[in-house]
């Protein structure tokens, strides 16, 4: 009952239970993408990303927050997504949020689904342990990289090599 350890995963295991890993998240501030910006391509992010403006493409970051007047037209990959704003294709989230202002059309796969009264959503919403597992290559950055790894030798997709890149 009482243990020595401040190790949570260590007290757990003493009494015969596993402890589920907590998923990190960025301790920095946010990029955000401002109301009067136009975004035409694919953004990833290892860290959180805000997005007030319109995106015509895929979004991927550990926690995302579309804004109320926010517009995005492709698919969004996170461990967390609150939705406020429009979002015209599929949600893949562990942790999805749909506030009161947000108009959803697609489909949403999520570990946990929250909906506010008041929002919309058209599409069907699927449950999953890992909503991430099948989702397309480089959806999800590496928060860290290895020193010894450099760019010239790295056989992944551009976006995935600037996306380290930047976040170094």
């Amino acid at each position: 009952m009482f243990s020595k350890t401040k190790d949570p995963h260590a007290a757990h295991a003493a009494q015969g239970q596993t402890a589920q890993p907590k998923r990190q998240r960025s301790a920095g501030v946010p990029s955000i993408i401002g109301g009067e910006l136009v975004v035409r391509g694919t953004l990833v992010s290892s860290g959180d990303v805000q997005i007030d403006g319109k995106v015509d493409g895929d979004v991927r970051a550990v926690a995302l927050v579309i804004g109320e007047k926010a517009i995005i037209v492709g698919d969004l990959y996170a461990e967390e997504a609150v939705i406020r704003g429009r979002v015209e294709g599929s949600i893949r989230a562990h942790k999805v949020q749909l506030c009161a202002t947000c108009h959803v059309e697609g489909n949403i796969l999520h570990e946990a689904l929250s909906v506010e009264s008041g929002a919309f959503f058209e599409g069907n919403c699927r449950h999953s342990d890992n909503p991430l597992a099948d989702a397309p290559e480089a959806v999800m950055p590496e928060r860290k990289t290895s020193a010894a790894q450099s760019i010239a030798g790295d056989r992944r997709p551009a976006i995935a090599q600037a996306a380290d890149a930047t976040a170094r």
